[in-house]
C-alpha cells in the first residue's frame, strides 16, 4: 500500500486546513443553527421527515454492520493478527488506566449518565417487545429491562466506535504517512485518487463525519445540559428553565475550550483520568449505601441474559416503531461517532496490539458500562420496585432528565450524591465534546496535531448549535434524537470497508511484524 508519488503535487491533501471540508461541514451547522432559531416549525418537519425515512430504510443494514463489526474485532483478538502491533511505535504514549480512561470517557460521558438512570427504568416500565411481559414478576421484568440498556450501551455500540475501523486508520496514518481523515479509511477500497483536493468520495467521508460527530456531540451537550439544570435545581431550588439549561450549556463549552487549547497530553488526559476515577468512587459508595445485592444480581443476570440472547437482540425487526426509538437511535449515535472515534483512539493507542485494542475498547469498556447502568439505573428499578411510582412518575412527568435525581433521592446523603453527580455530567460532557472538537479539527487537517484555534472553533459551533436546539422547547430532545440518526446514514456506509479491509491489513502487517509466515495462505 504505497502513495505515489503524485500524492504530494498541487492536485492533492497537503498539510494544513482543508478549507473546503471545513467551510462546508462547519457552514452546515450554522445554517442548521440558523433555521432552528428562524424556522423551527420547518426543521422540526424535516428532521422528522428524515428521521423517519433514515429509521425506515437503513435501520436494518445498521444493525448487519454492527453485528459484523464486532465478529470480526473479536476474529481479530482472538487469533494471531491479535499479536500485531500498531502505531509503528514500540512502547505505549500512555500507561493503561490512562489510556482506557481516554476511551471511557468518550462515549460513556455521552450518554453514562443521561441514559444510565432513565434506560433501565424505561424498560422495566415497558419491556421490550423482544420479550413477553405477561404474568411475569418484578424480578423477570428487570432482568430483561437492564439486559435491553446492557445491549445498547455494550459490545457492538463499543466495537464500532474504535476497532476495525481503527486499525485502518493506524495503518494508513502512522505506517504509510496518510493524512489522519475519515477519508483514508477509502484508500484500501479506491486508492491515492481518494486524497485528491475535491474528489466527491473523500470530500464526503470527511465532511459527512465532521456533521456526524457534531450531531452526537451536540445531543450530549444538550441532553447533560437538561440532567445538569434539573440537578442544580434539586441542589439549590433554582428553577431549571431555558436560561438554566442555557447557562450550563456555556458552562460546559467553556470547560471543553480550555481543555482544547491545553491539547490531549494535558487537557483530555487530565479531565478524564479525574472523571474516571470520580465515577468510579461515586459508584462504589452507591453500590455499598445503595441495593448492593439487588445491583449485583441484576448486573450478573442481566448480563448473561445479553449475551444469551445477544443475536436475537442484535438481529431483530419485530416492532419498527419501538426500534426506530430505541435501537436504530442508538446504532445512528453510535455509528455518527465511529470515524472521529476512531481517529481520537487512533492518537492515543500508538504503540498498542490489535488483542489490546479490542479488548480496551469492545470488552472492557462495555463491561465498565454496563456495571455503571446496573448501579444507578437497577438502583432505580429496585427502588421502584419497593415503592411504585417512587421513580417511573419524575422520568414520565419531567423527562427523562429527572431520573437520576429521583434514583438518588431515595440514598443517603442524597445532597451530596447530587453534587457528585452535578460535577459528573458537567466534567464529562465536557471531555466529550473537547475529545470531539479535537477530532473534528484533525479530519479538516490531517494532521494528529492540530491548532487549537480549530478545535475552539468546533467546541463553540457546537455548543451553539445545542443551544439552538434547546430553544424548541418540549420537541428538543425528540428533534436532537432525529437530528443525531439522520446525520449517521452516509458515515454508515464509510464503516462498511473496514470489515474487510481490517482483516487485510492485519494480515500485512503480520507479515511485515514476522508474526505470519508470507507463504502461510491460511487466512487466520
Amino acid at each position: 500500500m504505497k502513495i505515489k508519488k503524485k500524492y504530494h503535487s498541487e492536485d492533492y491533501l497537503g498539510t494544513g486546513v482543508q478549507k473546503t471540508a471545513l467551510f462546508i461541514s462547519g457552514g452546515f451547522l450554522i445554517l442548521f443553527f440558523l433555521l432552528a432559531f428562524l424556522a423551527p416549525d420547518f426543521t422540526e418537519r424535516a428532521v422528522g421527515s428524515s428521521f423517519d425515512w433514515s429509521a425506515k430504510y437503513f435501520g436494518l443494514f445498521w444493525q448487519l454492520l454492527m453485528l459484523a463489526t464486532l465478529i470480526v474485532g473479536l476474529l481479530l483478538m482472538f487469533t494471531r493478527y491479535g499479536r500485531v502491533k500498531l502505531g509503528k511505535q514500540e512502547t505505549p504514549e500512555f500507561s493503561n488506566f490512562r489510556w482506557i480512561a481516554m476511551v471511557l470517557t468518550t462515549l460513556l460521558a455521552s450518554g453514562g449518565v443521561f441514559w444510565a438512570a432513565s434506560e433501565p427504568m424505561s424498560h422495566f416500565m415497558t419491556t421490550p417487545p423482544l420479550f413477553s411481559a405477561e404474568n411475569l414478576s418484578a424480578w423477570d421484568r428487570a432482568v430483561p429491562g437492564v439486559a435491553q440498556a446492557f445491549f445498547h450501551w455494550g459490545f457492538s455500540a463499543w466495537a464500532v466506535l474504535g476497532t476495525v475501523a481503527t486499525i485502518v486508520l493506524m495503518y494508513c496514518h502512522y505506517h504509510k504517512g496518510m493524512p489522519l481523515k475519515p477519508r483514508t479509511i477509502l484508500y484500501p477500497l479506491i486508492g491515492d485518487k481518494v486524497f485528491k483536493r475535491y474528489n466527491f468520495f473523500g470530500l464526503t467521508a470527511d465532511v459527512t463525519s465532521i456533521i456526524a460527530v457534531a450531531a452526537g456531540t451536540i445531543g450530549a451537550i444538550g441532553f447533560l445540559g437538561l440532567q445538569a439544570a434539573y440537578a442544580f435545581e434539586q441542589v439549590t431550588g433554582i428553577e431549571s428553565n431555558l436560561f438554566m439549561q442555557i447557562l450550563f450549556i456555556v458552562l460546559l463549552i467553556g470547560i471543553a475550550t480550555i481543555s482544547a487549547v491545553t491539547g490531549v497530553d494535558k487537557g483530555i488526559q487530565i479531565l478524564s483520568r479525574f472523571n474516571v476515577a470520580f465515577a468510579v468512587v461515586l459508584m462504589i459508595i452507591i453500590l455499598i449505601v445503595g441495593p448492593t445485592m439487588f445491583i449485583l444480581d441484576v448486573f450478573i443476570t442481566a448480563e448473561a441474559f445479553q449475551v444469551q440472547n445477544f443475536l436475537m437482540m442484535s438481529l431483530t425487526r419485530g416492532d419498527e416503531v419501538w426500534l426506530a426509538w430505541w435501537t436504530v437511535f442508538f446504532w445512528g449515535w453510535f455509528i455518527g461517532f465511529g470515524p472521529m472515534m476512531s481517529i481520537f483512539i487512533a492518537r492515543i493507542s500508538r504503540g498498542r496490539t490489535i488483542r489490546e485494542l479490542i479488548i480496551a475498547v469492545a470488552i472492557i469498556s462495555p463491561l465498565v458500562s454496563n456495571l455503571w447502568f446496573a448501579t444507578l439505573g437497577g438502583s432505580g428499578v429496585f427502588f421502584e420496585i419497593q415503592n411504585s411510582g417512587i421513580i417511573s412518575e419524575p422520568l414520565n412527568n419531567v423527562g427523562q432528565e429527572a431520573a437520576v435525581m429521583a434514583i438518588l433521592n431515595q440514598l443517603p446523603m442524597s445532597a451530596l450524591f447530587a453534587i457528585g453527580f452535578l460535577i459528573i455530567t458537567i466534567v464529562f460532557v465536557a471531555t466529550t465534546a473537547d475529545s470531539m472538537s479535537y477530532a473534528s479539527a484533525v479530519a479538516v487537517t490531517g494532521n494528529d496535531n492540530p491548532s487549537k484555534y480549530i478545535r475552539v472553533f468546533w467546541a463553540l459551533i457546537f455548543g451553539a448549535v445545542a443551544v439552538a436546539l434547546l430553544t424548541l422547547g418540549e420537541g428538543s430532545i425528540s428533534l436532537l434524537q432525529s437530528f443525531i440518526v439522520v446525520s449517521a446514514v452516509p458515515v454508515s456506509l464509510l464503516l462498511l470497508p473496514p470489515v474487510w479491509d481490517s482483516v487485510k491489513i492485519a494480515n500485512k502487517m503480520a507479515i511485515e511484524q514476522g508474526i505470519k509466515d508470507k507463504d502461510d495462505r491460511s487466512k487466520l
